[in-house]
């Protein structure tokens, strides 16, 4: 399961912000469904007290002048026989009356009296007589039928308890529960389009309020130490994100600093370094030219027979030491020299033929795969690539009894793989990591240049070389050139 942490803040606020309509929507149905039924409830309570106050007026109206009968318990029944269903049919209240006993005298229903000799319980009369205002109302519901009743003492106009007046107010609550739920229906209809509405909101509020973050966040994923970084420019950001931004900005300029520094400093350290590699090249050869020519003038008789071949012989040590300095000159202007991206369409199977011819080791085989590949690149750089790796291969296979050199050219969809492998000493761990830097060799001659100089032609040429070695098994150097 995904945490919430990892998701992305686009997505937190939209999601946040979703819940939040969500949960204030039900709260607000909550809410709007208790209030309706609570002032559905007070409604009915005080339709009710409206009623028993017009019944309870009509009835004392009654016995105080309209009755004949004098006004006792005995003549309760007697005097409201006609008028109860009257004055219940006017008010819509079942009136009932009882004995201060409780028991059931007359009845606005006539299902009562008929069909039981219903009377009042002995825990409601005690709770009349003890009550502050000798009134009780009740509320019961059955059948989605709701009962209001009260009870309290009927009193004679010399203000005599005669008996117990019950006044029941029936509510039929199946049609405002029906009214009810075509409320909620209708307000859920409108909280789903609400929701609908808060969903393209949402998702453009969060997408508005990301998108500074995210154009910075693609700016940081581009930042290079090397490289020309953009400063970014937003006109219509937050006060939050111009701060962010300045930030950003800063550090540009920083690392800008920084990087022209490190660049200097990496340069002037790089040529240090080579400048002392190429000092220490040259002085090898003027050590013996220069013990030469001490003991050519300590020794040298001109008047000797054998004079002119001892000349001669001198002369040709010092050219021989001039040559190595020569050659020593050559490859480091090689080096220092970045090669120009010279493209022709050569078909490169026949120009490693021409380049292996040089050779006379009968140990080097080519195996290419295919008879013609052609490919856009200098002719004279990829034989110096060819060139370069066979040597340093028959240098690692000088002393191995069956030696074996193999070139494979291989033509694969977008690139050209070239192989040079043999089974030579290898190379050992320690030193594979510094195979391609420019000072570094593993021979007793030369500076070390060539694998650094066919690296730094094959990555101008969009290409890569890499290698594998096992000590004293032999090594695999692979180099990929795009075929565009």
């Amino acid at each position: 399961m995904i945490s919430y942490k990892k998701i992305s803040l686009r997505i937190r606020i939209f999601l946040s912000m979703l819940l939040l309509v969500l949960l204030a929507s039900i709260l607000i149905l909550v809410v709007t469904i208790y209030q309706y039924d609570e002032q559905t409830k007070e409604y009915n309570i005080e339709r009710f007290h409206r009623k028993e106050s017009i019944v309870k007026q009509v009835i004392e109206l009654e016995l105080k002048n309209k009755t004949k009968l004098p006004v006792n318990k005995d003549n309760l029944e007697k005097i409201f026989k006609t008028r109860i269903h009257e004055i219940s049919s006017i008010n819509l209240l079942n009136i009932s009356f009882y004995d201060i006993k409780g028991n059931l005298l007359i009845s606005s229903i006539e299902s009562v009296i008929e069909e039981t000799s219903e009377s009042l319980s002995s825990d409601l009369l005690r709770e009349l007589r003890h009550n502050s205002n000798h009134k009780i109302v009740k509320y019961t519901e059955e059948d989605e039928i709701g009962y209001q009743s009260s009870f309290s003492y009927l009193k004679s106009p010399s203000q005599k308890i005669i008996g117990i007046l019950e006044l029941q107010f029936t509510q039929n609550n199946s049609k405002i529960k029906k009214e009810l739920q075509e409320f909620i229906y209708r307000l859920s209809l409108v909280y789903v389009i609400m929701f609908l509405l808060a969903i393209i909101f949402a998702y453009f509020l969060s997408s508005y309020i990301t998108s500074s973050i995210k154009a910075i966040s693609n700016k940081i994923k581009k930042t290079r130490l090397m490289a020309i970084n953009e400063k970014i420019i937003l006109n219509k950001a937050s006060s939050e994100i111009n701060i962010l931004i300045e930030a950003y900005n800063d550090m540009i300029d920083e690392l800008e600093a920084s990087a022209v520094k490190l660049a200097k400093t990496e340069r002037e350290q790089a040529w240090g370094e080579m400048a002392k590699q190429v000092t220490h090249e040259i002085k090898n050869p003027l050590t013996p030219m220069r013990l030469s020519v001490q003991s050519f003038e300590r020794n040298f008789n001109f008047s000797d027979v054998n004079a002119k071949n001892k000349l001669k012989e001198f002369s040709q040590s010092l050219i021989q030491q001039i040559d190595v300095m020569s050659s020593i000159a050559s490859a480091f202007a090689d080096f220092a020299k970045m090669p120009k991206q010279k493209k022709e369409r050569i078909e490169i199977i026949s120009v490693i033929k021409s380049a292996l011819n040089i050779f006379a080791e009968s140990h080097i085989k080519f195996v290419p795969s295919v008879k013609e590949i052609y490919l856009n690149i200098d002719k004279t750089q990829l034989i110096r690539i060819i060139t370069n790796l066979i040597k340093n291969a028959i240098q690692a296979t000088r002393k191995r009894e069956n030696a074996l050199i193999e070139i494979g050219v291989l033509s694969e969809d977008s690139h050209i793989k070239i192989t040079v492998s043999d089974n030579g000493k290898g190379i050992s761990d320690k030193v594979k990591d510094f195979i391609f830097e420019p000072k570094f060799t593993t021979k007793s001659s030369g500076m070390g240049l060539g694998l650094a100089m066919i690296k730094n032609i094959i990555e101008t040429y969009g290409g890569s070389i890499s290698f594998v070695s096992d000590e004293k098994v032999g090594s695999v150097f692979t180099v990929i050139l795009p075929k565009k």
